[in-house]
Formats: structure tokens, C-alpha cells, sequence
């Protein structure tokens, strides 16, 4: 689930908390054939039947919230088997042909590797929580394989402990990072163990140069969808927060762009609509090692910016090259900023993901199976 979904679920359960109220979250931890949505997905269910979030397209809400209010009563987490090819028993007249795994359990907010992970995702902290899906014991790892107490290292049993952490820890290292249940080898052959990894991992980091009419339609639509949303402008006048809700805003010169560093994570758009701006952003996005730098317009126009900072004796390396896109964006026919807002995150949800765009009408296959690994085409 995204990262705003997530700040809604959060800011409910902590509204709940405050009020007294108990709660359970009920998480997605297999997925097998088609299903609305993938491992991670999360609901939060509170004592009165309240529900934030969905794990399905609406046929499994009601029975997840049954079985919730029990784990609340009883405090024994479930994992659940739900098979939505059988039409009949969720009268939609329909199923997905599939089938998910749901685990829900009570939140004990008191409980240190509860607090801690819910203190990662409400921060957007990467941390990794690992939970054997069969029999007691968890722990939450963070990157650099720390855990939060040596009694948290005690809940896993010692043969999964090990290949549980370093299963953790590559996911966190991925360039999108999703949860997963993963079956772990036992000892001396023993039958493996279904372990579920669920991860929190920092939102992805939208970088625009440049705070024009077109940048209003692209920020919000990126925060909508759980971006953490930055824009560079010189003018303070534009750069407000009526124009752009929920981004955070640099009034920085040219001159002064060494001031920001983009995150890991982010995605640069140089889209100033000027000419000198525009070669100086690019400049700074190919120099910063983000993996994607996308510039608005023709591709004719990026070729003329690298021209002229070539010029200026400013090159770049092929790698740095690699990662330049021209031009960015979905072929929508896209022609109102709104519209293109649309096609340039569609590009940049496949690109994260591994898909390549193209339509799904026809496709045979497994619609959530990636079949390409992003790659950026040189210049």
C-alpha cells in the first residue's frame, strides 16, 4: 500500500488509541492467482465495526471485520484463507480467481516491536517486521540488520532467525521495496517455515524544478498518491502552499541549488520553461545520482540542454547518461496538464515497478507478474 494510504491508517489508529478504543490490523500476507491487491496491504478495524483501508475490491471487508472483532475479544491472532473464485459466497456475481491469505491481529500499542513498528511507518523509516506465520515470535529489523533489544532477537527461533534477517534486509534493499511471504528452509531438511516480511520503507521523493502552471496538477497528484513532493523555484511568489498542498517548497536560485540534495529514492523533473534554468537543474539532476531524471518536453529540447552544457565543458558519463528520460511520460495523448500530470506518473509507477506500460487488455498472464526491469534508454 501506498504512502498515503498508510497516513490514513495510522492517523485513524491513533485517533482510536487516544479515544480508548482497541483495534485490530488485518494485512494481506499471500496472494495466489489474481486478487485485487498485493502483499502489505493493510485494513485497521476498531471495536465498533469502523473500518480504514481495504484489502479487496469490497467482497472481503464485512467477513475480515468479523474475524477481527474476535482477535480484539480474544487477543489470538488468525491467518485466514479467503478464495475469491467462489462467486457465490461473496454474491458479487463474480470472483477474481484467485485467493489471499489475511492475518489480523490486535494491536498492542504497549508491546516494544508493535511501538517500534508503527513508529517506523508513521515516519517512513525502512524496517522490516518478521513474522512466522505458524507458531509465536517476530522481530523488526532496520537496515544495517539492527534489531530493537536482544529480547526481540529471542522471539524468533535460532535456525529462522538468520536467514529471516538477511531475507529482510535484500527486500529492504530493493529499488521498491514490497512485502512478501517467504517459505525459509528449516533445519537439517526440516519442512520450510511461511514467514511473512512486511516492510515500511521511506516514500518515494518527487524532485520539480520548477513551479509553473503545468508543476500544480503534477504535485498534487503525486501527494495524492503518497509522493513526498519537493519544488524548486527562484520565484517565492509561486512557490506557496494554496498552489502546491502538502509539498515542501524551496525558493532557491540556480546559483543556490547545491543547497538541496535529493534523496536516494527521488525522481528529478527539470520543468522550468527556461532555457537557463533548465540547463542549470539538469546540471544538478544528472550530477546528484538519482536514478531517474526526466525532462518535460521534446526529446529534441533535452539534446539542445546537454549541447549547450557540453559546450560549456560540462560533460557526463554514460551511467549518468543512463539515467536521463526525454521524453517522459505514458503516449496518452496527453494535452491539459492535468492530463499530463497523469502520464508522467503512470511512466514513473511502471518504471518503479518493472512494467512496461503497455495495455492490459489481452494479457494472459498474471497482471501483477513484472515482465521488463525498469532501464532508463541512453541518450
Amino acid at each position: 500500500m501506498n504512502a498515503a494510504e498508510t497516513r490514513a491508517l495510522l492517523g485513524a489508529l491513533r485517533d482510536a488509541l487516544g479515544r480508548g478504543q482497541q483495534a485490530a490490523i488485518a494485512t494481506v500476507v499471500g496472494v495466489h492467482g489474481s486478487a485485487y491487491r498485493r502483499e502489505g496491504t493493510r485494513m485497521l478495524i476498531l471495536d465498533d465495526g469502523a473500518q480504514v483501508c481495504m484489502l479487496s475490491g469490497g467482497c472481503l471487508e464485512a467477513e475480515v471485520v468479523e474475524v477481527a472483532l474476535e482477535v480484539i475479544r480474544t487477543g489470538a491472532p488468525t491467518v485466514t484463507h479467503y478464495d475469491l473464485s467462489e462467486d457465490a459466497t461473496w454474491g458479487l456475481g463474480i470472483g477474481c480467481g484467485g485467493s489471499v491469505d489475511v492475518r489480523v491481529e490486535r494491536v498492542d500499542a504497549h508491546d516494544p516491536v508493535t511501538a517500534a513498528w508503527l513508529s517506523a511507518l508513521e515516519a517512513g523509516r525502512a524496517a522490516a517486521l518478521i513474522v512466522p506465520l505458524h507458531g509465536e515470535g517476530r522481530a523488526l529489523v532496520l537496515p544495517g540488520g539492527e534489531v530493537p533489544g536482544a529480547e526481540v532477537l529471542g522471539t524468533l527461533s535460532s535456525d529462522l532467525h538468520a536467514p529471516a534477517v538477511a531475507a529482510a534486509l535484500e527486500r529492504l534493499g530493493s529499488r521498491e521495496p514490497r512485502a512478501a511471504t517467504l517459505t525459509l528452509p528449516g533445519a537439517d531438511g526440516a519442512e520450510g517455515t511461511p514467514v511473512f516480511i512486511d516492510l515500511s520503507s521511506p516514500p518515494p521523493q518527487l524532485v520539480l524544478y520548477g513551479a509553473g502552471h503545468d508543476a500544480m496538477p503534477l504535485s498534487a497528484q503525486a501527494h495524492a498518491l503518497g509522493y513526498d513532493v519537493h519544488v524548486i523555484d527562484p520565484r517565492g511568489v509561486y512557490l506557496t502552499p494554496g498552489r502546491f498542498p502538502g509539498a515542501t517548497l524551496h525558493d532557491l536560485s540556480p546559483e543556490d541549488l547545491a543547497a538541496f540534495t535529493p534523496s536516494p529514492r527521488a525522481h528529478l523533473i527539470v520543468m522550468n520553461h527556461h532555457v537557463d534554468r533548465d540547463r542549470v537543474c539538469l546540471r544538478h539532476a544528472l550530477e546528484s545520482g538519482a536514478e531517474y531524471v526526466g525532462v518535460l518536453g521534446p526529446r529534441s529540447r533535452a539534446l539542445d540542454l546537454l549541447a549547450t552544457l557540453e559546450g560549456e565543458g560540462v560533460t557526463f558519463t554514460d551511467a549518468q547518461l543512463s539515467r536521463l528520460r526525454s521524453p517522459i511520460g505514458l503516449r496518452l495523448g496527453a494535452e491539459a496538464p492535468e492530463e499530463v500530470a497523469l502520464s508522467i506518473l503512470a511512466e514513473l509507477m511502471a518504471w518503479r515497478r518493472g512494467y512496461d506500460g503497455s495495455f492490459l487488455s489481452g494479457h494472459a498472464g498474471r497482471i501483477h507478474h513484472a515482465p521488463t526491469h525498469p532501464a532508463a534508454p541512453s541518450t
